[in-house]
């Protein structure tokens, strides 16, 4: 290794300086010229090993996330044995990692008993209808479990901020959300609310990787582009959203979810212990790490500490 070290320390304006052509396994080539090679060469193996080490690591979280991945299998499996019904809301900014997780909870579930909704822009006729009309034609039946990819929350969160609503709209949502799912929750409906919350630096670091990987480029959206932009805008009605949304019936929970595979993982832990299923491995760490997991009633603290020290009212 020392020898190579010295070897590539030399190298710098060799090529001009070694024009002697040379014999190597019988092929004339010109010593600039394996010089070139030689580096070519380091540097793909440099980056082999680089990604081999980071294929590697993926290797081993996502392996560590299987026993949880088994459990939930059970309690889908406890769900249809007793007619349950699950509805697990992921919601958060862009980019925090809801589509990720989402793919891990589900990948190994019996795809008959479980759905993933991610619903587009309302149609023409959806507009003239109840608001939560068309996201209660995706309810679980018994045994069923639905994950929102985004929920009828668009209309506490993204439609305000880009003008998608009027003030009397996100109003009327504001007031009658909370009664509507007591109803959901009283009627023997299993409801999770996950709030995915990552830090500005974090978001736009997750963005820029999509600007330039051809494989995510399809993520980013033109709402994407505006959510730096109005960071604190999104942050005003995630407050809002906290303090008139968040109750002991339908709890808000939050995930920190600059760590992709912790937030899977405590997501995961999450949504098992919701349902008093008898469990798979009674020795696995079913515990949500509280540097990751925070109820929403200590997030709306946390808020709130903030805005007093803007100077913003709690009124």
């Amino acid at each position: 290794m020392a020898q190579d070290n010295h070897f590539e320390a030399a190298l710098p304006g060799a090529e001009s300086q070694y024009s002697e052509v040379i014999e190597v396994d019988g092929r004339r080539m010109r010593l600039g010229d394996l010089i070139q090679d030689y580096r070519r060469v380091s540097d793909e193996y440099k980056k082999t090993r680089r990604d081999s080490r980071k294929a590697v690591k993926r290797y081993r979280r996502e392996q560590s996330l299987k026993s949880y991945q088994a459990e939930l299998i059970r309690l889908q499996q406890y769900l249809e044995d007793t007619n349950g019904r699950m509805i697990i809301l992921f919601e958060g900014r862009d980019a925090a990692g809801k589509g990720g997780t989402i793919r891990r909870v589900t990948r190994y579930m019996n795809e008959k008993h479980y759905r993933v909704v991610a619903l587009g822009k309302p149609t023409e006729i959806e507009r003239t209808q109840w608001f939560f009309q068309r996201y209660v034609r995706q309810f679980p039946t018994g045994g069923e479990v639905v994950l929102f990819d985004r929920s009828w929350y668009n209309r506490a969160m993204v439609e305000p901020v880009f003008g998608f609503c009027s003030d009397k709209e996100y109003d009327n949502f504001m007031t009658g959300v909370t009664g509507f799912e007591k109803d959901l929750v009283r009627n023997g409906t299993i409801m999770i609310k996950l709030y995915f919350s990552v830090t500005k630096e974090e978001q736009a670091r997750r963005f820029e990787r999509r600007k330039t990987d051809p494989l995510r480029q399809w993520k980013l959206s033109e709402v994407d582009l505006q959510a730096q932009e109005r960071w604190d805008e999104f942050t005003e009605v995630k407050y809002q959203m906290l303090k008139r949304t968040h109750t002991n019936i339908a709890p808000w929970t939050i995930i920190r979810s600059n760590n992709k595979h912790l937030a899977r993982l405590n997501a995961m832990k999450v949504i098992l212990n919701a349902v008093p299923y008898e469990r798979f491995d009674s020795h696995l760490d079913f515990v949500p790490d509280p540097e990751i997991v925070v109820s929403g009633s200590r997030e709306l603290e946390t808020m709130e500490a903030e805005r007093l020290q803007v100077g913003k009212s709690n009124a």
